[in-house]
C-alpha cells in the first residue's frame, strides 16, 4: 500500500466476515477501523501479549499478485527494524487464511489532514512543532536506507499526548512491482499534491523525493492548502513537474521570508538542490528557528469532531474526497462525468495497461457566450489535447524501450556513486551487502548481481560492498591483567593464534601481562600469531657488600633493593669495631638471589675475649708464648731469674683480645 486508502463510509452495523477471525493463532480482529481500496484496518487483541494492536489487512487485488506479497514481506521486515518514537512500530506481518496483514501500533488520536480539515492552517511555531517530529522518524528511516515514498497529511499521525509519528513506512515500495505502480505497471499510486517531480517523470524515488513532500506538507500546513491545484489529477501533475512552488507568503501575508526560502530549498524541481535527507531539513529547520527566535509550542492536538469517548485510532484510511480535488489519495483512478472510473498514466513514469478515459467532447459555446470565455476554453482544450497526446508518446516510448535499461558497470566505484549511478539507470540498489576484502578499499563496490545486460527498470541490483581489509585489534587495556584470564579472553573473541612468553619485570607482578608482540592495538590479519609477554616478576638481585656499615645504614641499603632484613644476635670480630656489620647472610658473594629474599645482618659487639691462661711457675719464655698464643699481649719483668712468680690480670679472668699480661719472673 503506498498511502493510507481512500475510506469508504464505515457503517458499523454491517458485519465484516473478518471480524472475530484469529490470524496466525495470535491476532484476533475485533473491530473494523476502516475500510479503502488497498486495505482494511481492524482493532486487534494480541493473545499472545494480551494488548491492543492495529491489523492491516491488504485489499484482494494486492494479495493475489505474487510480486507485491514478497515485496511486502521484505519491506514490512524493514520497516519493523525501525525504532523510533515518531515512527509507528511495525511489530509483525504475516499471511493466513488467505489475508496479508500488517501488525502495527495502535495510536489514538487524528491525522494532520483531520487537523488541518478543522483549523484550516497553523501558525509557524505550530507548523514546526509538527514538522519537527516528522523529520526525526523519517531520518531515522533514511539512515536505515528505507525511503516513505509518501509522505502527505494522512500518513502524519498526532496522538492525543501530541506525540508526532509517520505511518506506512514500506508500504509503499511494497507495492513497487506489482503492475500498478510506475516503475513496472506505468501506473502511478500515491497522492499526487505530494508527489515529487522525479517521481511523476521516472518513478524513481529516494530521501530527497521524502524532502520534497515533507516541504509540501509544510507549505499546506502554514496556506491550509497544498501549493497546486486542478481540475485533474494530471494538471497538478504537470504543475509540480513544470512550476515552482509559490511562496507561502503569496497566501499569507506576514510570513517570514527565511520561510519562503525553507520551504523553496525543500522543494526545488531539481533533486540535487534540496537537502540530502531528512536529517538535512532537521538541521535546515533548526536554523530558521533559532534565526527568527520561533518560540517552542506543543504539537496541536486539536479536539475530536467525534465527540467525547468516541474517537477512532489514526492509523486508518481517511475519509474519501471529491474525484476533483488534487489530494485524491490513488493517482492512478479518476472519475469521470458518468462516475466511471478510469486509469492515469504516470507522467514519463512507464507504460500502463490502462488507457485514459476518452475525454469528453468539448461543450459547445452558448449562444451569446462572451468571445473572451470562448477563447479561454478552446487554450484549455489545446492543453488537454497536448497533454494526452504526450502521454500516449511516453506510454509508446515505454512498451517499445523505455522501460528497458542497461545496467551499469559498477565495479570499483563507491558506494555512494555506485548508488547514484544505479538509480540514473532507474534500478534499484537493494540489497548492499558488506564483505571484508584484501584487494578493494573499503566502501567500494566489489561486485554486482547482476554484473551487466538489460533489466526492467526498478530491478532490484545486488551490491557488494569491500568493509576493507579485515583486521582484529588487541585492547591496550589487557596490559597489567592476569595472564590466564587475557589468554581465555583472546582466545575467546579474536580469531588469532596466541602464544605466552615469561620475562622479568620489575614492575608487575608475576603472571602479569607485561606487553604483547606485535604491541596491542596493532591491526592483525585473521590467525596472525601474537605473543603475551608475562611477568616472571622482579630479576633476582645480588647482596651488596655492607661489611663495616652501621646496623642502620646496611638496612636501608639492603632495603631498597627488596630485600627483607632481619638482625641475628651480635658476634665479635677483631677486623671490624664495634657496633658495625661484621656478617651477612646471604653473602655478597652468593651470587644473585630471588627479589625480596630475607638477609640476615651480625653486628660487632667488640673484639674477641679470652681467658688468661694461667703461666706462674712456668719458665719466662714459655709463658710469654702461652699468653700470646691466647692472643694477649705480655709485659716481662725479669727479678734476678726466669720463673713466672706472679702474673696480672690473674690466671682465668676474662679479657679481650690483646690486652697486655704482666709477668713477673723470679730465681725462687
Amino acid at each position: 500500500m503506498l498511502s493510507a486508502p481512500t475510506l469508504g463510509q464505515v457503517d458499523t452495523a454491517v458485519t465484516d466476515p473478518a471480524v472475530g477471525l484469529t490470524l496466525e493463532g495470535r491476532y484476533r480482529l475485533e473491530e473494523r477501523l476502516a475500510r479503502g481500496g488497498m486495505s482494511t484496518v481492524y482493532s486487534a487483541t494480541d493473545l499472545r501479549l494480551h494488548r491492543t494492536v492495529a491489523v492491516k489487512v491488504m485489499a484482494d487485488h494486492l494479495v493475489h499478485d505474487p510480486t507485491f506479497v514478497d515485496r511486502f514481506t521484505r519491506e514490512a521486515r524493514a520497516a519493523a527494524m525501525l525504532s523510533h518514537p515518531n515512527v509507528v512500530s511495525v511489530s509483525d506481518q504475516g499471511s493466513d487464511q488467505g489475508l496479508v496483514f500488517l501488525v502495527m501500533e495502535l495510536v489514538r488520536g487524528r491525522t494532520l489532514r483531520d487537523l488541518l480539515q478543522a483549523r484550516g492552517r497553523l501558525t509557524v511555531a505550530e507548523a514546526f512543532a509538527v514538522l519537527e517530529p516528522v523529520l526525526a522518524g523519517l531520518t531515522a528511516a533514511h539512515r536505515a536506507g528505507i525511503v516513505h515514498r509518501d509522505i502527505k497529511p494522512e500518513n502524519v499521525l498526532i496522538g492525543l499526548d501530541g506525540v508526532v509519528k509517520v505511518a506506512d513506512f514500506g508500504l509503499a515500495r511494497a507495492v513497487v512491482g506489482t503492475g500498478q505502480t510506475s516503475q513496472t505497471g506505468g501506473v502511478l499510486i500515491g497522492t499526487v499534491a505530494y508527489l515529487s517531480p522525479e517521481q511523476l517523470e521516472r518513478g524513481r524515488a529516494d530521501a530527497r523525493s521524502d524532502t520534497y513532500a515533507a516541504g509540501i506538507v509544510l507549505y499546506e500546513m502554514l496556506t491550509g492548502h497544498p501549493p497546486f491545484g486542478g481540475d485533474t489529477p494530471l494538471a497538478v501533475a504537470y504543475q509540480h513537474v513544470h512550476h515552482d512552488v509559490p511562496a507561502p507568503s503569496a497566501e499569507v501575508p506576514g510570513l517570514p521570508w527565511q520561510v519562503d526560502e525553507l520551504v523553496a530549498r525543500t522543494t526545488r524541481r531539481d533533486p540535487a538542490g534540496r537537502p540530502l535527507d531528512a536529517g538535512a531539513f532537521l538541521a535546515e529547520l533548526a536554523d530558521v528557528r533559532k534565526d527568527l527566535g520561533v518560540e517552542l509550542v506543543p504539537v496541536p492536538t486539536g479536539r475530536s469532531t467525534a465527540g467525547p469517548g468516541t474517537l477512532r485510532p489514526t492509523n486508518r484510511p481517511t475519509r474519501p474526497r471529491h474525484p476533483s480535488d488534487p489530494g485524491t489519495e490513488i493517482l492512478n483512478h479518476r472519475s469521470d462525468r458518468a462516475g466511471r472510473t478510469s486509469m492515469l498514466p504516470g507522467m514519463g513514469a512507464g507504460p500502463t495497461t490502462h488507457v485514459a478515459g476518452r475525454r469528453p467532447p468539448p461543450e459547445r459555446p452558448r449562444p451569446g457566450l462572451p468571445d473572451h470565455i470562448r477563447r479561454r476554453r478552446a487554450r484549455f482544450a489545446i492543453a488537454i489535447v497536448l497533454l494526452l497526446a504526450i502521454t500516449v508518446g511516453a506510454i509508446g516510448w515505454w512498451f517499445g524501450s523505455g522501460r528497458w535499461t542497461d545496467v551499469p558497470d559498477l565495479a570499483g566505484l563507491q558506494r555512494d556513486d555506485a548508488i547514484a549511478v544505479l538509480q540514473d539507470a532507474g534500478l534499484d540498489p537493494s540489497p548492499v551487502e558488506e564483505q571484508w576484502s584484501e584487494d578493494v578499499a573499503e566502501d567500494v563496490v566489489i561486485s554486482a548481481d547482476p554484473e551487466g545486460g538489460e533489466a526492467i527498470r526498478g530491478t532490484d541490483v545486488h551490491l557488494v560492498v569491500s568493509k576493507g581489509p579485515e583486521r582484529f585489534r588487541v585492547d591496550t587495556a589487557l596490559v597489567g591483567q592476569d595472564a590466564n584470564q587475557v589468554v581465555a579472553q583472546l582466545q575467546d573473541t579474536l580469531p588469532i593464534q596466541v602464544t605466552t612468553e615469561k620475562r622479568y619485570d620489575n614492575e608487575l607482578a608475576a603472571g602479569r601481562v607485561v606487553g604483547f608482540e606485535p604491541a596491542a592495538g596493532t591491526a592483525l590479519k585473521r590467525n596472525e600469531p601474537v605473543k603475551i609477554i608475562v611477568s616472571l616478576g622482579h630479576e633476582p638481585v645480588v647482596v651488596p657488600n655492607v661489611l663495616g656499615q652501621t646496623p642502620e645504614a646496611a638496612t636501608a641499603n639492603l632495603e631498597q633493593l627488596g630485600f627483607t632484613v632481619t638482625r641475628v644476635a651480635d658476634g665479635r670480630s677483631a677486623a671490624v669495631d664495634k657496633g658495625e656489620v661484621m656478617a651477612v647472610d646471604p653473602a655478597p658473594t652468593a651470587g644473585p638471589i630471588p627479589y625480596g629474599s630475607p638477609v640476615k645482618l651480625q653486628v660487632s659487639a667488640g673484639v674477641p675475649q679470652v681467658k688468661v691462661p694461667d703461666v706462674t711457675g712456668k719458665k719466662t719464655e714459655d709463658a710469654k708464648r702461652t699468653l700470646e698464643a691466647a692472643g694477649l699481649k705480655v709485659e716481662a719483668t725479669d727479678w734476678f731469674g726466669d720463673k713466672v712468680l706472679r702474673q696480672n690480670p690473674p690466671a682465668g679472668t676474662v679479657v679481650d683480645q690483646g690486652t697486655s699480661v704482666k709477668i713477673l719472673s723470679s730465681f725462687f
